[in-house]
């Protein structure tokens, strides 16, 4: 490397405080934690908590105090919800950042200086050395025979040549061999530099990805949209309901305040308050239960989208893969040998390959490569004469663009010559051993053999030298050929078992890689993908029109060659066929992808700021299998929000009938405001509860998704749920009707009824557990949360029916000994009869149901 005599002295403070206050911070833009405001302001907008703030307000003015403050309550225990797994998210997310800024070392007023990454401006000098993270764009002025990891940029997972050139321009997108430009955020594996800043902060390529995300919003979950639209349209009804009562028991019976009071007892019969509580509890305990699988969830919708992912968008490098090089075959001897995991089984011919690739290397390499012939070495030649750990480094050669190989001169303590080892590109090795035709000829056709298998190809040969002084050139020794060294990057492990799994659950996959198309097409066999056959790489992509893509990408499973908007490009492809789209990524390149995808998955331990801060999930171990578990999960969630939508839908049909019909036909009053409270403040958010913790139904991952559309209250969850609320309304009205008829109080009345009612809750919870099997199948299935639920209504029931206070609050009479009968009948009956809706014959008689 040159002297800093021999390089420009850099930059003054002035023209480093200009460029500062010109072109701000070397970092990338990263979103802002919401305030509390802003969180609490995007919860109570919504149509449902407006309405239940003005129903305790209008309580208020009435002079209900309890009644008030039981609703307020439960508005604030809703909001809370919301904030606590808000800041829970971002806490953990912040946990993954690394908020230190890599330092960077430059050299201003013809000093070095060590400063922040953050603080390197535009024409700064800066001084380059293996190992270095390179803290903004630039290009080379002087190099030392530079490999940079460009993995994050372009997807692959070799490193990438520089080397000095005057007079170019920068290339649109990274890669390619031979340059002098380096780009913020990849890594010095090799070599030594010098380099001028051309770009910083979001000038840079990967601020360019980053600044490109501003632009895509992140699309509201389905069950929002869904959500929004039941509650606008049930709160329409409840409000047309609150009126038609109101009016009519004012007209009827001339007393307009209690007809208000039974217009809001309707109302809050109806308001269905309980749906967007029941999302937010389920999808805030769903991203705590798939934390335990190591998935961090970043955006809350994406957890019960999982369960509709039809693709998996996976990028190759360091998620399908390891992001690290292993030899897997070495040529020796005329023959190829497969290197297993231990490198035990190498048979003796080998073990010279090997040894050469190793004395060619740096004895403490950084290169990925060179770390994996090293790695080889310790556990093939163990205990053999072929590790040299001993021997002295007497020269280098590095490599140069005449000659794409590099050579190492040794010196043994015990020897009185010199031993050259050299590896490079083949084509160069065999130049240096000056192969003939035919042999040049048959050594191309083992390296397309080992590169048809999608790894990389590295020659190896051997010199010796007896006397001083060493030459110049490495063509100055007489080189012999040793072998071949194929390395590629490994399989995750576990990948496999996790996509055929997927597939099983009707998930496709397609593997987006920046590496080549036969690299690619051997990951793919390897894990099992299928249709590896057919291959798009990035310039066919660039041909295609958008309807071409269309209609060629169902039966395409690998994208090779391709840059980051083309990622982006498949993705937006796949949505417009209206696939739901989980893609998987680490690198910078992958987060545009990313954040257009409906479920975005970062890598947590590898992946960048950038893919975390654009990715809807993150996984922290970066296992690959912990999708699976995911799916799983958001599957199971799905599911139990559709079995408490419909219990919720159920449960209000006797509670609005028995609040609406006693009014139209002149009846007293069966239920009263605080009837309402207990019923839908006590046990509704309780029995969520319950379908919150219910496991998967079997087969879960053997069915297909659901349609991306489908309606979350769809025809045969509403009959179902409208059969079994209108059976339970019509036997504890008919049990009403007759006590009434038959010289009971209406105190008396109203409290058997209220029992039934509570039952018929009851009853609905254990038939609701289930779809396929009974109530009592469906016990063998534990779940705690069920006799919790269940006994603490029976207690509340007991505790408002026997206790004085709370009996007249609820205008309940004193229970006698002949109350017992028709109580325990309608309890009974009430308990059963939703179990019955699911029996075969009942179902024959309503089809509709399913």
């Amino acid at each position: 490397m040159p002297t800093l005599n021999e390089v420009p002295s850099g930059l003054r403070a002035d023209e480093v405080k200009e460029r500062l206050e010109r072109d701000g911070w070397n970092e990338l833009p990263s979103g802002r934690r919401r305030s509390f405001l802003v969180i609490l302001f995007d919860v109570v907008r919504e149509p449902m908590f407006l309405m239940l703030i003005a129903c305790g307000l209008i309580y208020l003015v009435l002079g209900s105090i309890e009644d008030a403050l039981m609703l307020m309550g439960f508005v604030v225990v809703i909001i809370g919800i919301a904030i606590v797994q808000e800041g829970r998210t971002e806490r953990a997310l912040e946990a993954l950042r690394d908020l230190s800024s890599p330092r960077a070392l430059v050299i201003r007023e013809g000093k070095q200086q060590r400063i922040p990454g953050r603080e390197v401006v535009q024409d700064d000098i800066i001084l380059l050395a293996e190992g270095d993270r390179i803290p903004a764009d630039a290009v080379l002025i002087s190099s030392s025979a530079i490999s940079t990891d460009e993995s994050l940029l372009t997807g692959e997972s070799f490193a990438v040549r520089k080397a000095c050139r005057e007079g170019m321009t920068p290339p649109a997108v990274p890669g390619g061999e031979d340059l002098p430009f380096i780009y913020s955020g990849t890594l010095m594996v090799k070599g030594r530099g010098i380099a001028r800043v051309l770009q910083t902060g979001s000038r840079t390529q990967i601020g360019r990805i980053g600044m490109a995300l501003g632009s895509l919003q992140p699309e509201e979950g389905l069950l929002q949209l869904q959500m929004r639209s039941i509650v606008r349209t049930i709160s329409m009804y409840s409000v047309v309901l609150c009126l038609i009562v109101a009016v009519a028991y004012g007209l009827t019976r001339h007393d307009w305040l209690n007809g208000l009071l039974a217009g809001l007892t309707l109302a809050m019969a109806t308001l269905p308050e309980e749906f967007p509580m029941v999302l937010v509890i389920f999808l805030a305990l769903g991203a705590w239960r798939i934390s335990r699988f190591n998935v961090l969830t970043r955006r809350v919708p994406a957890v019960e989208m999982l369960g509709a992912a039809t693709v998996l968008c996976v990028d190759k490098t360091g998620t399908l893969t390891e992001n690290r090089m292993t030899v897997r075959q070495v040529y020796a001897d005329g023959l190829i040998h497969d290197v297993d995991g231990t490198g035990d089984s190498l048979p003796e011919a080998v073990h010279e390959a090997v040894e050469y690739s190793i004395l060619a290397s740096p004895p403490d390499p950084f290169d990925p490569m060179e770390k994996a012939m090293r790695d080889l070495g310790e556990k093939a030649l163990a205990n053999t004469e072929h590790l040299h750990r001993d021997w002295e480094l007497q020269k280098e050669y590095p490599l140069s663009d005449r000659l794409l190989a590099m050579s190492h001169v040794w010196r043994s303590k015990a020897g009185s010559g010199y031993v050259i080892a050299a590896k490079g590109a083949p084509e160069a090795i065999a130049d240096l051993c000056h192969l003939g035709e035919e042999q040049t000829a048959a050594l191309h056709s083992v390296i397309e053999t080992l590169a048809s298998g999608g790894m990389r190809v590295i020659g190896v040969a051997r010199a010796a030298f007896g006397s001083r002084p060493l030459p110049e050139e490495q063509h100055d020794y007489d080189f012999t050929f040793v072998g071949l060294l194929g390395l590629e990057d490994p399989v995750r492990e576990g990948v496999p078992e996790a996509l055929r799994e997927c597939q099983e659950a009707g998930m496709r996959m397609i593997m987006i890689t920046g590496d080549y198309p036969s690299t690619a097409r051997r990951i793919g066999e390897q894990i099992g993908l299928k249709g590896t056959d057919r291959i798009i790489t990035g310039p066919e992509l660039d041909g295609m029109g958008d309807e071409e893509l269309n209609g060629q990408i169902d039966g395409t499973s690998i994208f090779a060659r391709v840059h980051p908007g083309q990622k982006l490009r498949i993705v937006e492809a796949l949505k417009h066929r209206d696939e739901v789209v989980a893609m998987t990524g680490d690198g910078v390149n992958d987060a545009p992808a990313l954040k257009a995808a409906h479920i975005g998955i970062a890598m947590g331990a590898r992946g960048t700021d950038v893919a975390r801060e654009a990715a809807s999930l993150v996984l922290v171990d970066d296992h690959f299998d912990s999708i699976v578990g995911a799916v799983k999960m958001g599957r199971r969630i799905y599911d139990n929000i559709q079995k408490a939508m419909a219990f919720i839908l159920s449960v209000h049909l006797p509670i609005a009938g028995m609040s609406l019909l006693p009014v139209l036909l002149h009846w007293p009053l069966a239920l009263l405001p605080a009837h309402i409270l207990f019923l839908e403040l006590i046990i509704d958010p309780s029995c969520s509860i319950v379908f919150e913790m219910e496991k998967e139904e079997q087969g879960i991952m053997k069915r297909p998704p659901r349609k991306l559309h489908e309606a979350l209250l769809g025809r045969k969850v509403v009959m179902r749920a409208m059969v079994q609320g209108v059976l339970i309304f019509v036997m504890v009205l008919a049990i009403y009707a007759l006590m009434l008829n038959n010289g009971y109080s209406e105190a008396e009345s109203r409290m058997i009824s209220f029992a039934g009612v509570v039952a018929g809750n009851i009853g609905l919870i254990f038939a609701n557990r289930s779809w396929k099997e009974s109530m009592f199948r469906s016990l063998r299935v534990p779940n705690p949360a069920l006799w919790w639920v269940t006994g603490g209504a029976l207690l509340f029931l007991g505790i408002v029916t026997g206790v004085p206070l709370m009996r007249d609050l609820f205008r309940f009479a004193s229970p006698e000994w002949h109350h017992l009968p028709p109580a325990l009948f309608l309890v009974i009956v009430c308990f059963l009869l939703p179990d019955i809706v699911k029996r075969p014959l009942f179902r024959s008689l309503f089809p509709s149901m399913g």
